[in-house]
């Protein structure tokens, strides 16, 4: 049956044009605000404003290009809304280097570049997305080798406490934010496999219906890898993120109040036995809950200064802001990684930063949109799942910086200094990309083998299509009424 919406019809061509004019005011946000970094130098050869500029546009055109002819119909909306924050996080890491010895604004734009460009050869290589379901198992392996990578002696660097990155060519690298993509692969593929068996089977109690012990072992192994990459690398964040992203994926795939139960035991228990036998773990809440203590505050290490500095700037930007490039952002630790949402917060104040966060909703919500859309339930459960990490990433992020919750050293998507965030993140638009563009796509109606008994009386029966099937049936029960 031919397609009823075939590529290069209108409906598909307006698509593509509305995220290339999207596209334009995505990369002329960023611009301009790279622009008013330093505006008399702008038009100098190899400026901040010219590179930056260059990077960004470059980079947008050639992954709109690659949609044009591998992925007409992804969402049209998920490209410009990165590009934007990509852009503004850009500037503003260039705006903070001003202030600081190391600058990093050059090797964020280094791995701007790189991150689009890999999310260009993503979408030309992966024309379904359905083929990462047979590496489930395989995922899993390589999410073990990426966390146990910055263990290994030798290759694995210890920043600030915490050991989670490993060092190649001169360049720090944090396996783990690819860790993230992999283990929602192992997940998606395992839950979509595994699903019925797990709703069907086991002892039920009440309305409560209990899981088998085989079908806990994934989440025993997810409580395994968060408690291990906790103790062993000191990371608090991360081991959130990582448990929070199989519960979340559990729920949606069986909706189940049992299995976030058993979750949240697990979860209760990791967070008694880290906060008692761990230190990195004790000292990161006894900062979040006496942070007014002279003696935490003034702590050298652990202590409460970086979260209180980042909370009175964002204080001190009020409703309005200070202005961009009026902050004072370097009186505030890793103003360019950690706590980038506060200096945003500070300069553009609660309404520019609220903008951001909106942008950050739509993000996600057409993420979930194109789970929606897509017919099969890898699928679903892979983009769901990867929007569930970004939601749960940004929730630690800002819950720590506005000292909601304990601060961890997660990153803010798009925005903060870190080539491996950044890479990792790209990598999640062009599977969101691949989903859309499969949810959106024509379905073809295949032929339909109608079952014995209608009007199947010999061996030279050929299947029909389901219309006229159908078609037979409505006139074999008219026939019995006439009759």
């Amino acid at each position: 049956m031919t397609p009823t919406n075939p590529d290069g019809s209108p409906k598909v061509r307006s698509r593509r044009f509305v995220e290339l004019i999207l596209l334009i005011f995505a990369v002329g946000i960023g611009s301009f605000a790279l622009y008013l970094i330093d505006p008399e130098s702008a038009a100098a050869p190899g400026s901040v404003w010219m590179t930056g500029t260059v990077v960004l546009a470059g980079g947008s055109a050639l992954i709109h290009a690659v949609l044009y002819f591998r992925a007409r119909y992804a969402d049209p909306f998920i490209l410009p809304l990165v590009v934007a924050l990509n852009g503004i996080g850009l500037a503003m890491i260039f705006r903070v280097d001003a202030n600081l010895k190391d600058k990093v604004g050059n090797g964020q734009l280094f791995w701007t570049g790189c991150s689009m460009v890999l999310c260009a050869v993503i979408l030309v290589f992966l024309k379904n997305h359905r083929v990462l379901r047979k590496i489930t198992y395989t995922s899993l392996a390589a999410s073990f080798v990426l966390l146990i990578m910055p263990l290994i002696p030798g290759l694995g660097v210890e920043i600030n406490g915490a050991r989670i990155w490993i060092s190649l060519a001169g360049r720090t690298f944090q396996p783990g934010e690819v860790a993230k993509i992999t283990l929602a692969i192992f997940f998606a593929g395992y839950l979509a496999t595994h699903r019925d068996l797990i709703l069907a089977a086991g002892k039920k109690f009440g309305p409560i219906r209990l899981p088998r012990l085989r079908d806990l072992a994934p989440v025993f192994v997810a409580w395994v890898i968060s408690l291990g990459v906790l103790v062993f690398q000191k990371d608090l964040g991360s081991a959130i993120l990582f448990f929070g992203l199989f519960m979340a994926m559990l729920y949606l795939a069986t909706a189940k109040i049992s299995w976030l139960l058993i979750g949240l035991l697990g979860v209760g228990s990791g967070a008694w036995l880290a906060y008692n036998h761990v230190d990195h773990v004790h000292a990161r809440i006894y900062a979040w809950v006496h942070a007014f203590d002279p003696q935490v505050y003034n702590a050298p290490y652990g202590g409460s200064g970086q979260i209180l500095q980042g909370v009175f700037g964002l204080a001190y930007g009020g409703l309005f802001g200070r202005g961009w490039g009026e902050g004072r952002t370097y009186l505030v630790p890793y103003a360019n990684s950690d706590m980038i949402i506060t200096s945003l917060g500070e300069e553009l104040g609660l309404l520019g930063l609220g903008a951001i966060l909106m942008m950050y909703l739509l993000l996600i919500s057409r993420g979930f949109r194109a789970a929606l859309g897509t017919r099969d339930a890898f699928g679903k459960l892979l983009s769901a799942g990867l929007c569930m990490v970004m939601v749960l990433q940004l929730f630690v992020v800002i819950g720590g910086v506005t000292r909601l919750i304990p601060l961890t050293g997660l990153t803010t998507p798009f925005m903060s200094a870190g080539g491996s965030s950044l890479l990792a993140n790209w990598i999640i638009v062009a599977l969101w990309l691949s989903i859309s563009h499969s949810a959106r796509a024509p379905h073809v109606v295949s032929t339909f083998d109608a079952p014995s008994g209608i009007d199947h009386v010999d061996d030279s029966y050929e299947p029909e299509g389901a219309t006229s099937v159908l078609a037979r049936i409505t006139d074999s029960r008219e026939g019995e009424r006439n009759g």
